[in-house]
């Protein structure tokens, strides 16, 4: 099974000639789910882009691998891998690989809510956004999550993941810790066309380097089932 959900933005709104303003930018999602037997191989890969006049304001994507084995299984398990980067706020490349046991807490046709607790270590590099420096940091964490999935009628279904990350970092003797929630909204239009609505936030208590350390986004557009 596989879903893309693209969008597309352009437009010239100036206020005078001598002071145009010319904006572009572009969101593409990408999901695909291969399950043949036991286990399950899943992609999850998104890709932002946002330019004003000749400046990029936004430059965001990941590409995520996760393989779930033993998925029918009310305990199972699940080994992941991730490459990411966000060039406005100043980091690239992210790289992780880990793995967590899931538990099925709720698992029927209508509703699954699933914990997942395990581990990963994290690889990053860091621009400062005011002085002339890379920040390199490599970090062991607990990763864990709750994911809560419902189908509400024939017409809406929503997703609902929480991440919660923490590793120390010796080089601060303190933890860094890391909130992240995504919740989607899919209302069907047809048998393979949806209207969809997702809400993103993610928070982190002790940022590499000094960046805002509360962002969220809202996005709606069409999403087509393959």
């Amino acid at each position: 099974m596989a879903k893309t959900t693209a969008g597309l933005n352009v437009f010239n709104r100036s206020a005078g000639v001598d002071d145009p303003v010319n904006l572009f930018g572009y969101n593409l999602n990408l999901n695909a789910l291969y399950h043949p037997n036991k286990h399950a191989y899943i992609l999850v890969s998104k890709l932002d882009y946002l330019r004003i006049n000749e400046n990029d304001f936004l430059n965001f994507g990941f590409a995520h691998l996760r393989m779930n084995l033993f998925r029918e299984n009310t305990i199972n398990y699940e080994v992941f891998t991730q490459y990411s980067y966000d060039n406005f706020r100043g980091l690239d490349p992210r790289l992780l690989a880990g793995g967590s046991f899931r538990f099925k807490l709720i698992d029927s046709e209508e509703t699954k809510l699933i914990l997942g607790v395990g581990g990963l270590y994290e690889w990053e590099t860091w621009r400062h956004p005011y002085e002339e420096q890379i920040v390199d940091i490599e970090l062991i964490k607990s990763s864990n999550y709750i994911s809560f999935r419902s189908t509400i009628n024939e017409y809406v279904d929503i997703n609902i993941v929480n991440y919660y990350q923490v590793g120390y970092d010796a080089g601060i003797s303190n933890f860094r810790h890391r909130l992240s929630s995504n919740m989607v909204l899919n209302t069907k239009i047809s048998d393979w066309l949806s209207f969809t609505n997702t809400f993103e936030i993610s928070y982190e208590n002790r940022p590499i380097v000094p960046i805002t350390n509360l962002i969220f986004s809202f996005r709606t557009g069409l999403s087509v089932d393959l």
